[in-house]
């Protein structure tokens, strides 16, 4: 029989979604108000290869990610999913907007792969608690990335991709240093 150990720490990440820069900033401060340091944000991409969004929240859509200093327990991913659900209402208040301004998409590196968080149920999303489901974005390998099936479209970005294989370098340094 295996030994139950419990979880390696986490890198979580959040990806956040507007077509404007003022939701984005403010995002970012009340994400690290809840989830410390941020130490990492990548460039902004042109969100363009889904139309998605654009009923809720309009065109001219951008994504860009941030990373936080301090490693987390992965089976907290499902309280903070509903934590960030939210703070997207929270900020649509403050900017006292009728439409959705900003989307946030929080998940973790781990040292194989990219888990994202969702509210959204599909044949390959695992169940964590309270409607929350991980979604397997892609792998690490010895070479870069492992895109999969269901690896959403965007994800393919070299930039993305840079940004993640980068991330993932630091997450490793940081857990040698741990």
């Amino acid at each position: 029989m295996a030994e139950i150990k419990p979880f390696s720490p986490v890198k979580l990440i959040c990806g956040i979604i507007s077509s404007e820069d003022r939701p984005f900033r403010r995002a970012e401060e009340r994400l690290a108000a809840l989830f410390g340091a941020v130490d990492s944000r990548s460039p902004r991409f042109e969100f363009d290869l889904t139309d998605y969004y654009e009923t809720q929240m309009g065109k001219a859509l951008k994504r860009g990610f941030l990373s936080f200093d301090r490693l987390i327990d992965p089976a907290g991913l499902s309280e903070i999913k509903i934590r960030t659900n939210a703070l997207e209402k929270e900020i649509q208040r403050e900017f006292k907007e009728d439409r959705r301004v900003v989307n946030l998409d929080p998940g973790y590196i781990t040292p194989a792969a990219l888990i994202m968080a969702t509210a959204k149920d599909f044949s390959h999303r695992i169940p964590l608690q309270n409607g929350i489901y991980g979604h397997l974005e892609f792998l690490f390998t010895r070479t870069g990335i492992r895109r999969l099936g269901w690896t959403y479209p965007d994800f393919a970005n070299e930039g993305y991709q840079k940004y993640f294989l980068d991330l993932r370098r630091r997450y490793r340094d940081q857990l040698k240093g741990a």
